[in-house]
């Protein structure tokens, strides 16, 4: 981004948004001191905290990033909420009664010595929230801190917010794309977009002004604003398929010994979306990759049947990374986890390559997947140089590359503005509609109606 001028005031609320890609995450790694050095990119300009280089105010400021897996520290969760205190010198025996507070105001209810690799994706962001709370900085960034937590995990974390705020008096300045859920906390709206040489400030106001005089305007952009729903797809064409993947008396556990989901009975059938809720922590990424072969299942079975197996064994456990690639695809919760090549282009012709396909077919694919998500512009782009939601964009468009029969999609919407949203749910209900099996796992409540998903809620 170019040329964007803000003074944010102590005290202020504020909430940061923009198209995906705008450049908001940037801003706010600017804000906290780790956008790095010039080996990593240019920096004009000047950009303060408390009259300082954000470099020199650490302790000042602290931040949630947008994929929590990369701030998780230390192996025991309260380690890991202390870890932020110790290095500000703060003294021992003030260190613990400030870890128990933090984790009680985000509502992670689990032991001091829980292992932070045992964590579900949503329990993981309020633990990096609760390091955040621990150090009581004067400013508190958030990059979507709620992107993957269930509907009561949300308003948690927004009250703890700003219980945390009403205490402090610190600054606020989160990113979202759902906005709803923080209008009651923040006092300032700040809009980032495209201009003629890079990102501008789009609108700046109280949320009344930006949202009631320019809310047309800026859902056109991709801003998620209340009264203004992205388009949806129409229903299904036509009703579910033959069956291809089959659990039976199911239970599924992320470490063997603890199952966290089942027994379940559920059939994944051609030309249907089955969606897959339930609260954070209760096993549903686990039967995610249960269904989609990557994992056993504690207990019971999980069978292909011979449509989708196709030669291979009934069990897709025993299949070959090969052999998934056209039959069970997966996205996983976490983009960073399975991005393979240097670049965009090379990483959605990873798949096809492994399949020997001709290099015009190849290349074919790969054109026509930057063009249908947006990622054309980016083709020769460092995948871990993205925005969250285009790294989401670019891993849902790599496993659709191969053309698999079935389709395991974890939080498919993550980090989307309304724009890409829209397109990512009717690309989905096109695939749904070609024939296609779609397992989606989702807190978004909005993606399982669109998709007018069969569904099954774990967990409670």
């Amino acid at each position: 981004m170019r040329d964007v001028e803000l003074r944010i005031e102590p005290g202020e609320r504020v909430l940061l948004l923009g198209a995906s890609g705008s450049g908001k995450s940037t801003l706010l790694q600017g804000l906290g001191g780790v956008l790095g050095g010039a080996d990593e990119g240019e920096t004009l300009g000047e950009l303060l905290v408390d009259g300082q280089a954000p470099v020199d105010a650490r302790g000042r400021v602290g931040m949630v990033l947008q994929d929590p897996d990369t701030q998780t520290i230390l192996a025991r969760v309260g380690d890991d909420v202390a870890f932020g205190c110790e290095n500000l010198g703060v003294p021992r025996d003030e260190i613990w009664p400030r870890v128990r507070e933090a984790l009680d105001a985000v509502q992670l209810d689990v032991a001091l010595d829980r292992s932070t690799a045992a964590l579900s994706g949503g329990q993981k962001q309020r633990l990096a929230l609760a390091g955040v709370l621990a150090m009581r900085p004067g400013a508190i960034l958030l990059d979507e801190p709620t992107a993957n937590l269930d509907p009561d995990g949300v308003r948690e974390v927004r009250d703890a917010v700003g219980a945390a705020l009403d205490r402090t008096g610190a600054t606020l300045v989160v990113i979202e794309h759902r906005i709803d859920v923080w209008l009651p906390l923040v006092t300032r709206v700040i809009v980032l977009g495209a201009g003629d040489d890079g990102t501008i400030v789009l609108a700046d106001g109280s949320p009344e002004v930006v949202l009631g005089a320019r809310g047309a305007e800026l859902a056109a952009s991709g801003v998620w604003v209340p009264g203004h729903p992205p388009a949806l797809p129409p229903a299904p064409l036509s009703g579910p398929g033959e069956t291809l993947v089959e659990a039976r008396a199911v239970q599924v556990s992320r470490r063997r010994g603890l199952p966290v989901a089942g027994p379940l009975d559920l059939s994944v059938r051609a030309g249907e979306v089955l969606g897959i809720s339930g609260p954070n922590g209760a096993g549903k990424s686990t039967l995610g990759l249960t269904l989609a072969g990557l994992i056993p299942a504690e207990a019971g079975t999980v069978r292909a049947t011979p449509t989708l197996a196709d030669g291979e064994s009934s069990d897709p456990l025993g299949w070959s990374s090969r052999a998934l690639l056209t039959r069970i695809a997966t996205v996983l919760q976490t983009p960073e986890h399975q991005l393979l090549a240097k670049t965009v282009r090379e990483e959605l012709a990873v798949g096809p390559r492994a399949l020997r396909l001709a290099p015009a077919e190849i290349a074919a694919r790969t054109d026509d997947l930057l063009d249908r998500l947006r990622l054309r512009t980016l083709a020769d782009a460092n995948p871990y140089t993205l925005s969250g939601g285009e790294k989401r964009r670019l891993t849902v468009a790599a496993a659709m590359a191969t053309r698999p029969r079935m389709l395991v999609l974890d939080e498919p919407t993550f980090g989307q503005d309304a724009v890409t949203w829209a397109e990512l749910v009717a690309l989905i209900a096109a695939l749904r509609d070609e024939g296609a099996a779609i397992v989606a796992i989702s807190h978004d409540e909005a993606v399982l109606d669109a998709l007018h998903a069969r569904r099954i809620e774990v967990g409670r």
